[in-house]
């Protein structure tokens, strides 16, 4: 059988392993699903082949997850994020399309260690944040979902704030299923979703069900914030990786 993306046995065995942890660490604490995969990716592809894939497998799984979101979604909140990412997307698409494999790896991973940085540094805000503001970091994220890591900015963002540890899950689950139904129909205008998208989204379907399914029944004992801290660290990591790769 001929892999999509024209990847090696090896490879595929690596991304399937890196999609099952990112799986696994998105049904835990709800976070860092698409970063994880795009940047694990870059190191042995062109990341941008897994963004479609990545998006589409964030869909599937807000589907699986949804009954336990049910109560927890800050709408107003959602809602305000979305309106942003409905301008982002396009200009990041854009801004995206007209750079290299080496250029592109280089800006993924500068961006993702940026996020990384800012949230375990602790930052936070002294005063009330408004609709204006989750409208503005809606735009950021839009744009950097072009590259599926559209969540970091948003994570920041609430990390930011005393949003309880559900509502912060919830909202986010709900906001990236939005955007990422904004951003798949517009990347299929573009061309960039093809026949090994849809075959590699369906070659992961099983693994990401699995690592979800186990994420979600809270096998660690850590708490899914100390959890979180682990899951920045390993995406620091790869990030830093990643830019080496582009560098070297």
């Amino acid at each position: 059988m001929t892999l999509p993306f024209d990847l090696g046995g090896v490879e595929a065995a690596y991304l399937g392993l890196a999609l099952f942890v990112a799986a696994f660490v998105r049904g835990y604490s709800g976070f860092g699903f698409a970063a994880l995969v795009v940047s694990a990716a870059s190191l042995v592809t062109n990341p941008l082949h897994l963004v479609p894939v990545v998006l589409v497998l964030d869909v599937a799984m807000t589907v699986q997850q949804a009954p336990s979101l049910r109560g927890h979604i800050d709408w107003r909140r959602a809602g305000g994020l979305f309106a942003g990412a409905l301008v982002g997307v396009p200009i990041g698409l854009w801004a995206l399309s007209g750079i290299g494999v080496d250029a592109a790896r280089a800006v993924i991973a500068a961006y993702v260690l940026a996020m990384c940085t800012l949230l375990l540094a602790g930052w936070a805000f002294r005063g009330r944040v408004g609709t204006g503001g989750d409208v503005g970091v809606g735009v950021i994220s839009g744009m950097a979902n072009a590259a599926a890591v559209g969540g970091l900015p948003v994570a920041v963002f609430f990390a930011a704030q005393p949003v309880a540890a559900s509502v912060f899950r919830a909202t986010l689950i709900v906001y990236f299923t939005l955007l990422d139904l904004w951003t798949l129909p517009l990347m299929a205008y573009r061309g960039m979703i093809t026949k090994d998208t849809l075959v590699a989204s369906v070659l992961a379907l099983p693994i990401l069900i699995l690592g979800i399914s186990l994420g979600g029944r809270h096998f660690l004992k850590a708490a899914p914030q100390e959890f979180r801290r682990f899951a920045i660290g390993l995406l620091a990591v790869l990030a830093t990786l990643g830019l080496l790769k582009s560098v070297v």
